[in-house]
């Protein structure tokens, strides 16, 4: 059986490690991303891992990297980032990985990866259309229609964190990071006094400021839904990142403000579920980005 070196780069953590066709993890591992360094030291970490893998594993048959920033998938190449990896606009993993390794390579963005493994063997997985958000320090999302992702004009289809929600950007207010600064503004605390884990704590127990952010949360969000289903019509919604560990507590605001912004027709036909792949999404979804590019890899 064919095994796969999968890396998937995150702002904070890089996770890496072997898995064999069937998506199972032979070996995972984790270690800091350390984006500061920038695009140049980056990518020669990712040859490292790459390197390391190969020599526990001589049979490795490809590379499927998963990372944030937008790709250009069939070149390979990080064609737009934030200033959080400063420099990293123009790394082509796949050329400088195929040149180093000898092994065919392939790139997509880390939303469009973890969509990919939940509309594989996820809550995606019988649907014809699926929407995936993820939820943290912004909004990322992607759109997968018969297993083909949608990857528009200049691969930026689905950057719905920017969307303008009533002038201000998606992401702004509908992402973990508002809901955080929202509860520490009211609370007039210090930011790193809060998170999401605490929020939902402390609303367990009745606090009325972090249970009325959490509502508002949903209906930004809810908004967010319904736009985006306005023009693509998905399925499903499947929506990820770590805050929605605690998706069946926001269940009823999120179907509430879904609905309430759509049209019955829409709302009644479109479900929305929380992403079953949490650590490894990534990786899963580097790896079926790979297979679907190089099917003869999985015979």
């Amino acid at each position: 059986m064919n095994t796969f070196a999968c890396i998937d780069i995150g702002g904070t953590a890089i996770k890496y490690g072997i898995l064999n066709e069937n998506g199972s993890v032979v070996q995972k591992n984790e270690t800091e991303t350390q984006a500061y360094k920038g695009g140049e030291a980056l990518a020669e970490k990712v040859e490292d891992l790459v390197r390391q893998m190969i020599e526990q594993d001589e049979n490795i048959a490809g590379i499927a990297i998963s990372t944030a920033g937008v790709v250009d998938s069939e070149k390979g190449c990080i064609i737009h980032a934030s200033d959080a990896i400063p420099n990293y606009i123009g790394i082509n993993y796949k050329e400088r990985l195929e040149k180093k390794f000898a092994r065919p390579t392939e790139v997509e963005n880390d939303v469009n990866c973890a969509g990919l493994a939940e509309a594989q063997n996820g809550k995606g997985k019988d649907a014809a259309s699926m929407l995936m958000l993820t939820i943290g320090t912004g909004i990322g999302g992607c759109f997968i229609e018969e297993g083909n992702l949608l990857h528009g004009n200049c691969f930026s289809a689905c950057e719905v964190g920017y969307m303008p929600i009533n002038g201000i950007p998606f992401q702004d207010i509908g992402a973990t990071s508002a809901l955080v600064n929202n509860v520490a503004k009211k609370k007039n605390e210090p930011l790193s006094l809060w998170n999401g884990k605490k929020i939902f704590a402390c609303a367990d127990q009745g606090d009325q400021d972090c249970i009325q952010a959490i509502k508002n949360m949903c209906d930004v969000l809810g908004q967010g839904m319904a736009l985006i289903s306005f023009v693509l019509n998905p399925e499903v919604i499947v929506l990820g990142g770590g805050i929605m560990a605690q998706g069946e507590k926001m269940r009823q605001d999120l179907e509430d403000a879904f609905a309430a912004h759509t049209i019955p027709l829409i709302a009644k036909n479109t479900r929305i579920e929380f992403a079953q792949h949490a650590n490894d999404a990534g990786m899963k979804g580097a790896l079926a980005n790979f297979l679907k590019k190089h099917p003869q890899s999985n015979e």
